[in-house]
């Protein structure tokens, strides 16, 4: 039997769910959600905010993983800039031609070790098959970590407006970070991009069983973790 992750927490599933999917659907605050949870009678503390979203953002990313939709052949991987307990970072993230998610990966350097890392880190998610294009954009490397990681991957595309696909994905959760309190470090900044990932995968649709609109996204959230929420 699975555990609850609830167990032990004071307020019901509702509640934290819906605390969580808004800081990770919304370009909200902790401060922001703590507000509009007021409005509505209940009081949390923004460290209760950051607890919840640290343990749940990665437990509802881990329970979706099965139920996301197949991910196409042709991939997108570029990286983008994020600050992160107040230095530069570099996000590498991997997205297929319709702009489904595949995996990313925080490095504090942008060389062939971290490329190599994104590019493997996403094969391994998909398992069952591998690409027949990846498109990159003019950075050095690619090439060689493609060609180390498997010989069978060409074509290989590395022209420039062909990635425009993962430029305007960067773009759109670049909004969504905002100046978020829980990038302070590596290990937190983590555990909300996955989550903030798993999020916008299931408002895309981009999930099993999902329902139309917002309504949708709630309950394919709350059916996630079954009868504990």
């Amino acid at each position: 039997m699975r555990r609850d992750p609830f167990k032990g927490h004071r307020f019901p599933p509702d509640i934290i769910l819906l605390a969580v999917r808004w800081h990770c659907r919304f370009p909200l605050s902790y401060q922001d959600v703590t507000d509009l949870l007021a409005e509505r009678g209940i009081t949390v503390d923004r460290a209760t905010l950051f607890r919840w979203v640290q343990k749940f953002g990665p437990e509802i990313a881990r329970r979706a993983y099965n139920h996301r939709s197949w991910r196409g052949l042709n991939w997108h991987v570029d990286e983008a800039y994020v600050r992160v307990g107040g230095k530069w970072r570099y996000l590498w993230r991997a997205v297929d031609q319709n702009g489904q998610f595949i995996g990313f990966r925080l490095a504090a350097r942008r060389d062939a070790k971290a490329a190599k890392a994104v590019l493997k880190q996403a094969i391994e998610h998909v398992r069952l098959y591998r690409p027949v294009s990846i498109c990159t954009d003019k950075a050095p490397g690619y090439r060689k970590v493609i060609e180390d990681l498997n010989h069978q991957l060409d074509p290989h595309f590395d022209s420039k407006w062909r990635n425009n696909r993962i430029e305007s994905d960067h773009a759109a959760l670049k909004c969504l970070l905002g100046t978020r309190q829980s990038l302070r470090s590596m290990r937190t900044a983590k555990a909300t991009l996955i989550w903030i990932e798993t999020i916008r995968t299931i408002k895309k649709g981009q999930i099993a069983g999902k329902d139309e609109g917002v309504l949708g996204e709630i309950a394919i959230v709350r059916n996630l973790f079954g009868e504990a929420a």
